[in-house]
């Protein structure tokens, strides 16, 4: 078992360090204060292959390894956690669109995507279909060379503002085997978008609600074959966990790097912060969470490479336990900055906005738990998760 990083991963931490640090980090205030989207900027991290780490090969992508490219989204999330979600996002829905398409609609769509001039959205969550993805009632009925889409999604990252959505739309009876996947352009006639929902955090990315009113999708651009749009979706799920899980813990390493260097500076009581051992107690808990969940995610992604059948299982674990100790670590940032920590010059509460919402997507928590739970009940499953 090899836990040391090889040369060609190093350089990947390497480039991703030095783009976030130029590109991300500068900005990420501004961004999160005057809720923009930085296009320019993904399309900047598309010059490196960002945007397109794990797509195929065959589709332009680079065709990564996850384990290699949650490396560099850590990176990316210590500039910008919510810009580096979004990347994520648009990785996930690309990679399906290079996977599954028909080749004459991944020529038409993948150079661009994977260059990062135009961005994808990922449609999947319905006002009545949050944690239950399988009961979504979005429907897509056959017409001709068509299919007609009727329904809506909420809570669409980049919605309005992309230029692709893959939608999970039922084409056949209730349950998971009923779903298809779709490529849509954005522009289509018969789709509306919500106003932009004013949120705790992820201000630097538009979230909208998304309206399909017999909006004619040609069947060439379906996904795979029918009734395949469930399990496309579950793969690409595994996948954004890990996402996820990277985003809260580049997040959280950056919190952690800024409290080091607040605590060591500044005094209190005639000394500096950092001298007292209850501070030195709560940093070296908050390193030791941090770098457990960053192995824990390593392995799910190793896993997940590997094709294992408990990949599943260690994607929601790492999922799990990383967006919890992300969080829990940057409250504990902005605690030991005191009052400078709430007010908005510093960081540290955006920090704290940002990773909230990873304890809710790519399925909840809780919703994680009743899968790891469901493995352990099995017979025999514990002897597997070794």
């Amino acid at each position: 078992m090899q836990f040391e990083l090889s040369e060609d991963q190093r350089a990947y931490i390497a480039s991703a360090r030095e783009f976030s640090e130029s590109e991300f980090k500068p900005h990420a205030a501004r961004w999160d204060r005057e809720h923009i989207f930085p296009k320019d900027a993904l399309g900047s991290a598309g010059d490196l292959g960002f945007m397109g780490m794990y797509t195929p090969e065959s589709a332009g992508g680079l065709g990564m390894s996850r384990l290699d490219a949650s490396l560099i989204v850590e990176e990316l999330a210590k500039g910008c956690t919510t810009t580096a979600a979004f990347l994520t996002i648009h990785n996930m829905a690309t990679a399906m669109i290079g996977k599954y398409c028909q080749q004459p609609v991944i020529d038409e769509w993948c150079p661009d995507l994977v260059a990062g001039q135009r961005l994808a959205s990922y449609c999947l969550t319905e006002p009545g279909a949050g944690s239950d993805a399988a009961s979504l009632k979005t429907k897509a009925e056959r017409d001709g060379d068509y299919y007609r889409v009727t329904g809506s999604k909420v809570f669409i990252s980049g919605a309005g503002d992309t230029d692709v959505l893959v939608l999970m739309a039922r084409t056949g009876d209730t349950g998971a085997r009923g779903i298809t996947a779709f490529l849509v352009p954005a522009d289509l006639d018969g789709i509306s978008y919500g106003k932009p929902e004013p949120k705790m955090g992820w201000n630097a990315q538009p979230t909208r609600q998304i309206s399909f009113d017999n909006v004619l999708v040609p069947a060439a651009n379906r996904l795979g074959e029918e009734g395949q749009g469930f399990s496309i979706a579950m793969e690409g799920l595994d996948g954004g966990r890990i996402n996820i899980a990277t985003c809260s813990v580049g997040t959280a390493q950056q919190a952690l790097n800024d409290a080091v260097d607040y605590i060591t500076q500044r005094e209190q009581f005639g000394s500096a912060v950092a001298d007292f051992q209850h501070t030195q107690f709560q940093i070296a808990d908050m390193l030791t969470e941090l770098v457990a969940a960053r192995q824990m995610i390593r392995l799910a992604a190793s896993k997940l490479d590997g094709g294992q059948a408990s990949a599943s299982t260690y994607c929601a674990m790492a999922k799990r336990f990383a967006t919890d100790a992300g969080f829990r670590i940057c409250n504990d940032a902005l605690q030991l900055f005191g009052g400078y920590g709430y007010i908005k010059e510093y960081p540290m509460e955006r920090y704290v906005r940002d990773t909230r919402v990873h304890q809710i997507l790519e399925g909840t928590n809780e919703i994680m738990r009743v899968i790891i739970s469901r493995q352990a009940l099995m017979d025999d499953a514990l002897e597997v998760i070794q």
